[in-house]
């Protein structure tokens, strides 16, 4: 890993704008070098400070940081807080009437909602949750479309102190079902369907079908949203309709007083073996981590429209559309449909409509709106935006120089922010009114974040090599742990060899500057279409049909995914030596993993093999695979193979 070297040679620089600078909540180089030194001199100071100033504390706390018993760090333990009272009630004496959310539905249609209102729904569906006996500590998933009423089912739990577990809305019901045992939940909170670019996809009967398998036992309620008006089955003795559930509810809720180490949320994300990890979030710590990137990285202002496109199924959607925007009292877009539908121009058209000032997406979304309409942006009205944003993977540098053109019309900086779910929100990303930017970089770690490479024995790795990527200090908004399997979390973000060090799992290199360049996984986790996926999810599903004896799964670069998934699978018959059969056998592989996890998760390609590249010890050596899956010629020692002749036979498969 010392020896990693970037392939990448991106020279161009952009500095931000003589005007932007002025305006910017961090103004300049200077600016964002204070905060620095500040969180240099007083580590723990710096954040408690920032916490007092951001978060309304219903009884303040005395205790920052406590290292005791690392790596199970706790922030401000004994202050008291509510999130939903921070996102809510903090607004209704200075700006109940604002518009908080502005929801566009899949067919075009507008909502809008302002604050006094948002904060009526939550203590009504909040109330109805209470009704249910739902009460803090349940855990609640909740598996709903994009709308105003997922965002009010997430807070609701946070007004009672309820975990909630959002799963994304195109898993299936095998992988919804592994999630609800795994929480041990109580209730769901659903929707009969959700609509997606004109067609209608069922929801509830996803979750009958995972509560109807062992393991569910827990779940007393299902509550169910009415979006689509389609047919749905009916259990009266758990069902109950949104619409009833909340008939006759109080308009008022007294939050439920946490302390900041509260449980908010536990999100499912994707580990290098089959089971789903939890990982689970504290409510002070996270919500002020999500502020203050709303604060210095959107640089936010009160007369902003914020548009975060992420489903609230990712952490994207939770920190920077249920909480962080909420919590700054924005005004900001929640969209239920697709980018492409009716046509390519849905994502400009509505910027142009709505007069967004601030558009987050995904480099995913952007490579797939240059292929189906690169010069479409010229034909909106883009002139209300002021600041691009992206998230997902790395953006390649042609994409961002589109995004940055022919969308920001040169004028808008992007804030390009590397982070992940157990992180809670952005660690390296641009103050966009402090530093230049270059295409393809995160730039340079926020305030308080302490970023390093080191190499595979932990040592700091320096001259522009490449390495692991770590965080060397504890920071508000990590990860707790692993919900119920704390040794998982020890061993997979705090390994021994790390010396105490966070490990982010990426690869990365510093230029000359000190900018970081993010390089990809330093295990076997995809990221196809902003999704991340493990590997093992793959390829348990494709062992688990009868026809597989084993298989391997490994990504490819993909212009428009960023990630395609590349299949080799082993066959319990004969391998198939025609075109045809092997295309009919990879359509039944692939629609079984489709079924198994959901369409996401289809590989790309299949390629069957009489056996897998292993070594003697049986371990299968992925990094050949992805050279095959690649084209490249195989430069790597492949002394330790057990059989080297399968590498010929897997290049040439049929497929």
């Amino acid at each position: 890993m010392s020896n990693i070297e970037s392939v990448l040679n991106e020279k161009r620089v952009f500095n931000p704008s003589e005007k932007f600078v002025k305006q910017a909540n961090v103004s300049g180089m200077a600016g964002y070098q204070a905060l620095c030194k500040a969180a240099e001199q007083d580590y723990a100071g710096f954040w408690a400070n920032l916490a007092r100033e951001t978060l309304h504390w219903k009884k303040p706390f005395t205790k920052t940081l406590d290292e005791s018993n690392a790596p199970f760090f706790k922030w401000f333990e004994d202050g008291v807080l509510n999130v939903s009272y921070n996102c809510l009630d903090v607004h209704l004496a200075t700006q109940a009437e604002k518009t908080a959310i502005i929801f566009e539905a899949d067919d075009g249609k507008v909502t809008k909602i302002n604050y006094r209102d948002l904060h009526t729904r939550v203590c009504q569906f909040a109330n109805g949750l209470k009704s249910r006996g739902i009460k803090n500590g349940d855990r609640v998933v909740i598996y709903m479309p994009m709308s105003i009423e997922v965002v009010v089912a997430m807070q609701a739990c946070a007004r009672i102190g309820a975990i909630h577990s959002v799963v994304f809305g195109g898993f299936s019901s095998k992988s919804l079902h592994e999630r609800i045992v795994d929480a041990q939940a109580s209730a769901v909170i659903t929707a009969d369907a959700q609509m997606r670019g004109g067609k209608v996809m069922p929801l509830k009967s996803v979750v009958d079908e995972a509560l109807s398998t062992g393991g569910c036992e827990k779940v007393h309620s299902v509550i169910v949203y009415r979006r689509a008006a389609s047919e749905t089955a009916w259990n009266a003795q758990n069902n109950i309709w949104w619409h009833d559930l909340v008939a006759g509810q109080s308009s008022v809720c007294e939050p439920e007083w946490v302390s900041s180490e509260h449980p908010l949320f536990i999100l499912y994300t994707s580990g290098s073996t089959g089971k789903p990890k939890g990982v689970q979030h504290s409510s002070g710590g996270y919500l002020l981590g999500t502020m203050l990137t709303m604060q210095w990285v959107f640089d936010y202002k009160p007369t902003d429209v914020f548009w975060c496109t992420a489903d609230v199924g990712w952490v994207t959607g939770h920190s920077y559309v249920t909480y962080g925007p909420l919590a700054m009292g924005a005004t900001q877009v929640v969209f239920e449909g697709i980018p492409t539908y009716p046509d390519a121009g849905r994502f400009w058209k509505m910027i142009q409509n709505h007069k967004v000032t601030t558009f987050y997406t995904a480099p995913t979304a952007i490579r797939s709106l240059i292929k189906l309409g690169g010069d479409l942006p010229k034909q909106y009205d883009l002139s209300s935006l002021r600041l691009l944003g992206s998230v997902g993977e790395p953006i390649n540098p042609e994409a961002w120089m589109w995004y940055y053109n022919t969308v920001g019309q040169a004028r808008c900086p992007i804030v390009d922010t590397w982070w992940q779910t157990e992180t809670g929100h952005h660690m390296i990303a641009p103050l966009p009114g402090a530093m230049p930017l270059k295409p393809g970089s995160c730039t340079l770690p926020l305030p308080g974040i302490i970023a390093s490479i080191v190499n595979e024995a932990g040592n700091e790795v320096h001259d522009q090599h490449g390495g692991f990527l770590v965080i060397k200090r504890p920071f508000p908004a990590q990860i707790r742990t692993i919900w119920g399997d704390p040794e998982r979390y020890k061993r997979a973000y705090f390994p021994e060899e790390m010396h105490g060090y966070y490990l982010a799992g990426d690869s990365s290199h510093r230029d000359e500057d000190g900018y970081f360049w993010i390089m990809g996984r330093i295990d076997d986790v995809l990221k196809v279409s902003g999704h991340r996926l493990g590997t093992m999810e793959i390829e348990s599903a494709l062992s688990a049909n009868p026809l597989v004896a084993e298989a391997a799964v490994v990504g490819k670069p993909h212009d428009i995914k960023g990630e395609a998934i590349v299949a080799f699978v082993v066959l319990k018959g004969t391998r198939p030596d025609d075109a045809a059969k092997a295309k009919e056998i990879a359509e039944i592989l692939r629609t079984w993993v489709s079924k198994s996890i959901g369409p996401i998760a289809k590989p790309d390609e299949i390629r069957f093999g009489d056996n897998l590249p292993k070594t003697r010890s049986g371990k299968i050596m992925r990094r050949l695979l992805r050279a095959i899956a690649n084209g490249e010629d195989i430069t790597q020692d492949i002394s330790t193979l057990e059989n080297p002749a399968i590498l010929e036979q897997l290049k040439n498969a049929v497929r």
